[in-house]
């Protein structure tokens, strides 16, 4: 497949999956046309694994591990593990959402993480996620939820009543400034009753079940190839749904069905907000399931370990591409260049994982893969961001990498990146998978 045809899978995968509920719901459906068949395991049931065997997990329909049993033992291979997040910088509707005044109806919201929030303004925006009802048996449930077409807008300030917004920026008071413009206000369209009668529109599920919900606010417009030779692409939620697609598309190349060791894929939700919850790598989850992996092929706690300290992960989130224009943000000495090949992070305050012994063997790795690969170290004047690494390393107790691919405008609502890194990514992942 070639890199362009790469990245549109990639373009489709995040058009199809504008909150962290539809990703998994996206990668369900593309495991339901493979073949052999993936078995989704139910962590209330069971396990019973096979070697080869093709498995998958979901916790509270966001997060989500994918595994493929290895033919070895897990003392004598090991986990290798690729982690990435499904969650994205944002807003997200407020409990008591609509509000009436001044002949408009308007949602709230609440920002999620850190996202470049003026470039929120001026957008076709609209709602994805889920909602929790009750249903006909009386029981809770839930049901993703998705309007397609634009329903929300953050209209800018014109310059005429902002006069200074080129020279400073523009700044949004998150109380005041962000409710989103969702209506006129008429008799037959006053909250709260009008936003529960369109989420009854677009789910059937009538108003009066609907007890909650989870809903992320998403730009309408979808992903493109740019540039004078099409070389860039553009699209929302690049950090990092660009991630899990490459180690989703590793993890599902035929040419690697049969392995020695047990190949992991960890897709977590809320890593842009800390990963401190049930389902985020700060949390239980990753250790819950390889300790099930290795209880249901009959290991001890004692090879258990063993299996953990031949272990390696990949924990691949996206990095900062040196942009020209700004040329004071980056340290000089490590400027990483769109379609250059996959960055290797390094921090010595250990807000990445890397270390020496750890860069070095995905150095190698994509050398083997005919992969180029850049190095990343942040400006010392400046805070440096953090991943999922140092904490599922830190909570395992195994050697870890962090990588991405270079993008620009990072935590925007329209994020760019190039054609060849994605497939550069991808090639390495698949290298590593495949190793001794």
């Amino acid at each position: 497949m070639s890199a362009r045809q790469q990245v549109q899978n990639l373009l489709d995968f995040i058009d199809a999956s504008p909150s962290p509920w539809h990703v998994v719901s996206t990668i369900e459906a593309q495991l339901a046309a493979q073949t052999p068949a993936w078995q989704c395991l139910d962590e209330t049931a069971k396990w019973t694994l096979q070697p080869g065997g093709r498995y998958y997990v979901v916790r509270d329909g966001s997060s989500m591990i994918l595994f493929v049993q290895g033919q070895k033992a897990l003392a004598e291979t090991g986990f290798k593990i690729i982690g990435a997040h499904t969650d994205s910088p944002g807003l997200r509707i407020k409990p008591n959402a609509a509000s009436s005044a001044d002949g408009l109806v308007r949602l709230g919201v609440e920002v999620y993480g850190g996202p470049i929030l003026a470039t929120f303004t001026d957008r076709d925006l609209s709602l994805a996620g889920r909602i929790a009802y009750k249903n006909d048996q009386d029981e809770i449930a839930s049901m993703l939820v998705k309007f397609d077409q634009p329903l929300l807008r953050l209209p800018n300030l014109a310059i005429h009543m902002n006069r200074t917004v080129n020279e400073e920026g523009l700044k949004l008071q998150k109380q005041t400034e962000l409710p989103l413009i969702l209506s006129a206000a008429t008799e037959e369209q006053l909250p709260p009753a009008y936003f529960s009668a369109l989420l009854q529109q677009q789910t059937g599920i009538a108003a009066t079940r609907i007890l909650s919900w989870d809903l992320a606010v998403y730009d309408t417009q979808k992903g493109a190839f740019w540039g004078g030779e099409s070389e860039f692409y553009a699209n929302s939620q690049l950090d990092n749904l660009a991630s899990c697609h490459a180690a989703l598309q590793a993890l599902l190349d035929n040419t690697n069905l049969q392995s020695d060791a047990t190949r992991v894929c960890a897709l977590f939700d809320h890593e842009e907000i800390g990963s401190e919850s049930n389902k985020g790598a700060d949390g239980s989850f990753l250790p819950d399931v390889l300790g099930r992996i290795a209880s249901a092929t009959a290991i001890g706690s004692e090879d258990y370990a063993r299996a953990l300290a031949k272990s390696f992960m990949i924990s691949a989130d996206m990095a900062h591409a040196y942009q020209p224009n700004f040329p004071n943000a980056y340290d000089p000495d490590h400027k990483v260049i769109v379609n250059k090949g996959p960055v290797i992070k390094v921090n010595a305050n250990h807000n990445y994982s890397s270390e020496s012994v750890s860069a070095a063997m995905f150095a190698d790795w994509c050398e083997q893969a005919d992969v180029p690969y850049q190095k990343y170290s942040h400006r010392c004047d400046m805070p440096c961001g953090s991943t999922i690494g140092p904490i599922t390393s830190a909570k395992l107790g195994i050697r870890s990498i962090d990588v991405g691919n270079p993008m620009w405008a990072m935590h925007s609502i329209r994020e760019s990146a190039g054609v060849l890194d994605h497939d550069y990514m991808i090639r390495v992942m698949k290298r590593f998978f495949a190793a001794h």
